[in-house]
């Protein structure tokens, strides 16, 4: 994904999943500065990426947001970079700013100045914790980077005094269970703690994570879940309100998708 073509190809194709999934709102997690070995800018990757977006939506009437993520790998510059570009393509379909990778690896501090710099700007955030590592990981996110949502966030539950301070403050946890049991933090679906999580009366949300990588979609990932634990469509609408209520967009938006979920429109 190297080039202008590629780029708008693998967006394409997403959209044609949303599509297949039924999906009406999606939030499209992507590192901009992995694509430019073939001499792309990351401005540039972020205006092909965020056309073909604008594109599709109009296109399929699906609506979609991007947020850019940096990597626990990247440096300090890298990151801060990628803030900057949330920065510059605010009042687009760019709406947050991420932290993904290998949490147990890499230490949080050379990110610290790329949320403060999107802290300053008033700008979303969010943050990947509570996977590889425990319950101390998401601590020190929310201590140090201050995101309204947690990506997985699943080991929280190592935590009590966690758990109260997630419901309290309203962090919402995005939950990718078949991610998890690929990553061999679980070793089946039915011991994945989503369910004790939504019934300690988390905001929890249900994704795909990276398709490539797990090779799940929207549906069979429902489906896994209603064998695991007796889920039905109250528990998967409750997720997708939970979902919107913490999505990047405007209240406005979010009282329209809202209401098409509860019509199942």
């Amino acid at each position: 994904m190297q080039d202008e073509e590629a780029l708008r190809l693998v967006t394409t194709d997403l959209f044609r999943q949303f599509q297949a999934d039924n999906v009406i709102y999606g939030e499209i997690r992507f590192a901009p500065l992995l694509h430019l070995s073939a001499g792309l800018t990351a401005e540039a990757v972020v205006e092909i990426v965020n056309d073909a977006v604008a594109s599709q939506i109009r296109e399929t009437g699906i609506e979609a947001r991007l947020i850019l993520c940096t990597l626990r790998h990247f440096t300090r510059e890298q990151s801060l970079q990628t803030a900057q570009l949330v920065e510059r393509f605010r009042g687009t379909n760019v709406v947050a700013l991420d932290l993904a990778g290998d949490e147990a690896g890499y230490p949080i501090d050379p990110h610290i100045p790329a949320y403060e710099y999107a802290i300053r700007r008033r700008l979303y955030r969010t943050a990947h914790a509570g996977e590889a590592r425990g319950a101390d990981s998401v601590w020190e996110t929310l201590k140090l980077l201050k995101p309204t949502r947690i990506g997985h966030g699943v080991r929280s539950l190592e935590d009590p005094a966690l758990i109260d301070h997630l419901r309290e403050q309203h962090i919402h946890l995005e939950v990718c269970p078949s991610s998890n049991l690929q990553t061999n933090i679980y070793p089946a679906m039915a011991e994945h703690v989503l369910d004790r999580l939504f019934h300690a009366g988390l905001s929890v949300s249900i994704s795909t994570d990276a398709r490539t990588i797990t090779d799940v979609t929207l549906e069979q990932e429902y489906e896994n879940l209603r064998r695991a634990f007796g889920w039905n469509n109250e528990q998967f609408l409750q997720c997708n309100l939970n979902a919107i209520q913490a999505s990047f967009i405007p209240t406005k938006l979010k009282s329209k998708l809202s209401s098409r979920l509860r019509s199942g429109a």
